[in-house]
């Protein structure tokens, strides 16, 4: 049995391994002979020809491009709405899932017995599900075998005996991995605080609370058994201590049919926002190396002790602090692939999807062991929401989506640069029905500092437009101190680094005021050049011509980057020149798409887009990007709207219902709660009241505005 981890050389570079797969997709020949497996049972190889990707977006993309670079057939699967979906027109097949009816989208893709439908009506011989849905659902592994059909994916047994963190807990701790006691609600005495709730099943921090107080302790956890029972179908919760600095640290796995077991290095996902993670990276910087092999052999230990195959992770929190790291705790096992699996397979050079395919078809795992990592990878994710509005789901048609010098898409990086994985394409809209990822941007470098900058400079100049995302905050999070000296000050990074104060200066801009009013001025000299824009002129003279200075042009704009200030600008025209109204810009060139101004001396360059369909002006430079709205100077007249009514921030599904009619709230408290994007979002009183009215009930959808509760306040509403 091999159980080798991966060596570092001492530059941190490697060649490819030896045999096997490099990244690229090509198949080793001739295929294996018939094997036994650690069982003994025989294990006879059977090449997949057409293959189900049991899933949409982003991770069923990355899928397809494995399978078309393999040679395999491909079929996607959609729900009403999806029908131009990036996933549906790249697979070779498409098959439409039923949606239950008075059920959304979401529900279409959770039905193991349509998606083996699904794969038998498209003649598929393999279902892949990915991350997410039905991934971790063994009744879709069963239902998948009983088929005839090749699931890539571990046994359900294995799938089913680490779906409840619980038992997989008691599984972890008899294979002798570091546990942390799991205690029942009921159980958590004042010695235990501060505590966190999980749902026993599921993740994505979908159920989970801090408990800190515990006269909190009931209600928090009745709040995580309601979004539980709504996200896995089982309300079921549980209590372990929480670790307010912790090092989120996860080891990939790979193992094969035929005894062997790999521990491809381990990834660092500390920085997170509600429990959810939101930049990964690989190696796990600053991890001693005794804690890292240790991590590695209780993974490898874990997988062994229930026959895992396929790809595969193992999460632990390691405590640490200014003196150091503490003892790990095992999290849970993901038995699937990992949204983060990029960052793993920049250093390796290894396809884990290609692998996941090869070991479904029966393949070992290739002798010598696993390929040394090379270098650094991190991957941040791209997500539609607003960290400086509680996170809330950002919706819209994305009009733009570039990330300039993307030297690859879904693949392996082979050599330092950045990759894309991106669930979205430009014109598609964004709602609230599916997760809020749009993208995963990945940086390799030679070193972390090469990694890290190369990424933060990706993102600074991608081109993002018609959706709010979360873009900035990860720039500014890269470019952090903080998170730059994880190496040599392993505590200035934990799993709390979004928690305390520094998230509302990371939440900022990076565009600032002045950069705003630069942007506003580039804006409206676009809007002035495009109105005049075939214009009849007389000829020999220049557009803008006037003889005598003008009354100033005067434009308002909304900076929805800026917290909705907004920005006024103005210029004149003599002689055909731009004369700007604030010192020290003078205008170099003036076109509908692109704006140069010098600013104190320096040359800036600003390009403008308003896109059909939309008022807003997107404004990008090397400043940073700024999104305009136009305010009308004769706005249309406002329905009046009834003081009281709280309105739905966005689309989304009503879960909870906390108060009653006649009901005495105080300011801040919980009216209600909803679901878009798979978040939990709170509706709370701006002030004092009593409610007059709940015009909505658990289980509604709604759309944006809709009014969800009727309050009457006390004294002045704020």
């Amino acid at each position: 049995m091999n159980d080798t981890s991966p060596a570092r050389s001492s530059d941190g570079l490697a060649s490819p391994p030896a045999s096997g797969p490099s990244g690229t997709g090509v198949r080793a020949e001739p295929g294996p002979a018939p094997a036994e497996t650690r069982d003994g049972r025989s294990v006879q190889p059977r090449p997949i020809t057409r293959l189900l990707v049991a899933n949409r977006g982003e991770i069923a993309r990355r899928v397809l491009r494995t399978c078309r670079s393999l040679g395999i057939a491909t079929v996607a699967v959609y729900a009403t709405g999806e029908e131009t979906a990036a996933h549906v027109t790249e697979a070779d097949t498409a098959v439409r899932l039923p949606v239950p009816e008075g059920r959304g989208p979401v529900d279409a893709h959770l039905d193991p017995a349509a998606v083996v439908e699904a794969a038998l009506t498209a003649d598929a011989d393999a279902v892949h599900p990915g991350y997410g849905f039905l991934s971790e659902n063994p009744a879709l592994a069963r239902a998948v075998a009983a088929a005839g059909l090749t699931w890539v994916g571990p046994r359900a047994e294995a799938v089913e005996s680490m779906g409840a963190k619980t038992r997989a807990k008691r599984i972890a701790r008899e294979a002798g991995v570091p546990v942390a006691d799991a205690l029942d609600p009921d159980d958590v005495r004042p010695e235990h605080l501060p505590v966190l709730v999980k749902a026993v099943s599921g993740g994505g921090g979908r159920g989970m609370r801090v408990v800190r107080d515990l006269a909190d302790l009931p209600a928090e956890a009745a709040a995580a058994r309601a979004e539980a029972a709504s996200a896995f179908g089982d309300p079921a919760v549980f209590c372990e201590p929480y670790v307010p600095r912790g090092r989120h640290v996860e080891v990939q796995l790979l193992a094969d049919a035929h005894g062997t077991v790999w521990a491809l290095g381990e990834r660092d996902c500390s920085v997170q926002r509600r429990h959810q993670k939101v930049i990964e990276e690989t190696p796990a910087p600053g991890l001693p190396d005794d804690l890292r092999a240790l991590l590695h052999d209780a993974s490898r230990r874990l997988a062994r002790a229930i026959g895992y195959t396929g790809a595969g992770t193992a999460e632990f929190l390691v405590p640490v602090a200014e003196e150091g790291f503490g003892a790990p705790v095992f999290l849970e096992m993901n038995t699937r692939i990992q949204v983060e699996h990029p960052v793993t397979e920049c250093v390796t050079g290894l396809d884990l999807v290609e692998w996941q395919i090869r070991v479904a078809e029966g393949e070992p795992l290739p002798a010598g062991g696993p390929p040394a990592p090379r270098g650094h990878a991190v991957e941040a994710r791209l997500y539609a929401d607003d960290p400086r509005d509680g996170w809330r789901p950002r919706t819209g048609v994305l009009h733009a989506f570039d990330v300039p010098d993307t030297t690859a898409r879904f693949t392996p990086l082979t050599t330092p640069g950045v990759r894309l994985d991106s669930g979205v394409e430009p014109g598609d809209t964004v709602g609230t029905d599916f997760d809020p990822l749009l993208a995963k941007v990945v940086a390799h470098g030679r070193d972390r500092r090469d990694a890290v900058r190369r990424l933060a400079s990706a993102l600074a100049a991608a081109r993002v437009h018609g959706v709010g995302t979360n873009r900035d905050l990860l720039v500014r999070c890269l470019r952090h101190p903080d998170f730059g000296a994880a190496e040599s000050s392993p505590e200035r990074l934990h799993t709390g680094y979004l928690d305390d104060d520094r998230l509302s200066a990371l939440a900022q801009p990076l565009a600032d005021p002045a950069t705003e009013r630069l942007a506003a001025l580039a804006a409206s000299l676009a809007a002035a050049e495009a109105a005049r824009t075939g214009a009849p002129v007389p000829a020999g003279i220049p557009a803008n011509w006037r003889n005598l200075p003008s009354q100033p042009l005067v434009r308002e704009y909304t900076a929805d980057g800026g917290g909705d200030r907004t920005v006024t600008t103005s210029h004149r025209v003599l002689r055909g020149v731009h004369l700007p109204e604030q010192p020290g810009v003078h205008v170099l060139r003036a076109a509908p798409g692109r704006v140069v101004l010098e600013v104190d001396g320096l040359r800036r360059a600003f390009t403008v887009h308003r896109h059909e369909g939309s008022t807003d002006v997107h404004v990008d430079s090397a400043l940073g990007s700024v999104t305009l709205t136009p305010v009308d100077p004769l706005p249309e007249p406002e329905t009046a709207v009834d003081p009281g009514a709280l309105p739905a921030p966005m689309p989304g599904t009503v879960t909870a219902v906390d108060v009653a009619v006649g009901d005495r709230v105080a300011p801040g408290q919980t009216l209600l709660r909803m679901e878009a994007m798979k978040m939990e979002h709170r509706v709370t009183a701006p002030a004092a009241g009593a409610v007059r009215e709940i015009p909505v009930a658990a289980g509604r959808r709604v759309p944006a505005g809709a009014p969800l509760a009727v309050l009457d306040y006390e004294g002045d509403h704020p």
